[in-house]
């Protein structure tokens, strides 16, 4: 098992030291660092600035939202980035949710499973650098009414092949990701509840006759380190509160209905409830212990190593932490604090 930093949104008043953090864990050693977008900074500038300024580690898009952009712009984004920083760029996708595809972007959120799978299906064939030509339901290439021309990739990437992710949450999301994706980007990722979602990657799989030998799981996981872990907990109840609570609708939460299939349903709702009705301290409070534990690296050295074996067990490869920190020196601490964990643990 390896290990990851993921940077969430930018331009939250933390880049020095988000910054800071990606040249800290690129010395110590982590695998990649990833960089999100919702309807703020975008992922790819900040990975561009990143990989300018590291020299080994990976960066990683957690995730590129597919409303954002077409599968050919895509694919120019991902070659660039893997061109500029020498063959370490992953390119993580995402189908976000229906407030911000219709809301921000104006795409329609219909037939999410089907859009994805075209899309990457675009995005590979242009990375091969072969023309382009694609009848599908979603997307059709070129357009068969207009000037439009079958057109190939100028510029030659620097692999033939860049791993590509999906975040995926329900079962046929997860189903797909296992037939057509390298890895996986999963979020409240708990070692005692992956069971049922882990079965879904691997029908998936099955189904496109894959071995997933070569598969990366990579969850992001909160990292609080401190000697009372229940303490720490308290740190991720804002992040947690927000998903289970403020990410899309009271009817369609994905991440609210993983809670519920994780057997958090009451709580779950609980939180929705204080959530939507602007009682964010509530909903907070509301958050079980129990699952924000199942779902973060808390406490000291110890504890956290023993929950890493458990990730690693689960069969989790890439455990990427989202640094919960003061400052940046706090953050860089806690950085090494996984590290000395991981050996601890013995599942590198």
């Amino acid at each position: 098992m390896r290990l990851g930093l993921n940077l969430g949104y930018w331009g939250a008043g933390n880049d020095a030291s988000n910054l800071a953090l990606a040249k800290h864990a690129d010395t110590l050693g982590y695998s990649v660092v990833w960089a999100a977008e919702a309807y703020g900074s975008d992922a790819p500038t900040v990975l561009a600035w990143i990989a300018a300024q590291t020299e080994h580690i990976d960066v990683g898009s957690a995730v590129l939202q597919i409303p954002a952009r077409t599968p050919a712009a895509t694919a120019m984004t991902a070659a660039t980035l893997d061109s500029l920083s020498g063959g370490r760029f992953r390119l993580g996708l995402g189908v976000s949710g229906p407030q911000v595809s219709e809301g921000w972007h104006g795409v329609r959120f219909g037939s999410p499973l089907g859009r994805t799978r075209e899309y990457v299906d675009i995005v590979r064939m242009a990375l091969r650098r072969e023309r382009v030509r694609y009848e599908g339901r979603h997307f059709e290439l070129p357009l068969p009414d207009g000037p439009g021309k079958s057109l190939a990739l100028t510029v030659h990437p620097v692999r033939d092949h860049i791993p590509t992710y999906l975040a995926a949450i329900g079962p046929r999301n997860l189903e797909l990701t296992g037939e057509i994706a390298d890895g996986w980007l999963p979020v409240f990722f708990s070692p005692q509840h992956a069971g049922e979602q882990l079965a879904h990657v691997r029908a998936g799989a099955e189904k496109a006759g894959r071995d997933l030998a070569d598969f990366d799981i990579a969850p992001t996981v909160p990292l609080v380190t401190g000697d009372d872990w229940r303490a720490c907990a308290d740190a991720v109840r804002a992040y947690a509160a927000l998903y289970l609570g403020g990410m899309g609708s009271k009817d369609k939460n994905f991440y609210n209905q993983l809670a519920c299939r994780m057997g958090f349903e009451a709580e779950a709702a609980q939180v929705q409830e204080k959530y939507l009705a602007k009682d964010y301290v509530g909903a907070m409070a509301a958050v079980p212990l129990e699952f924000v534990d199942a779902t973060s690296l808390l406490g000291p050295k110890e504890r956290i190593a023993e929950r890493m074996t458990a990730f690693a067990e689960a069969g989790v490869t890439t455990l990427t932490t989202a640094i919960y920190a003061a400052d940046a020196e706090e953050g860089a601490a806690a950085l090494r604090t996984a590290v000395d964990a991981l050996e601890l643990a013995g599942v590198a």
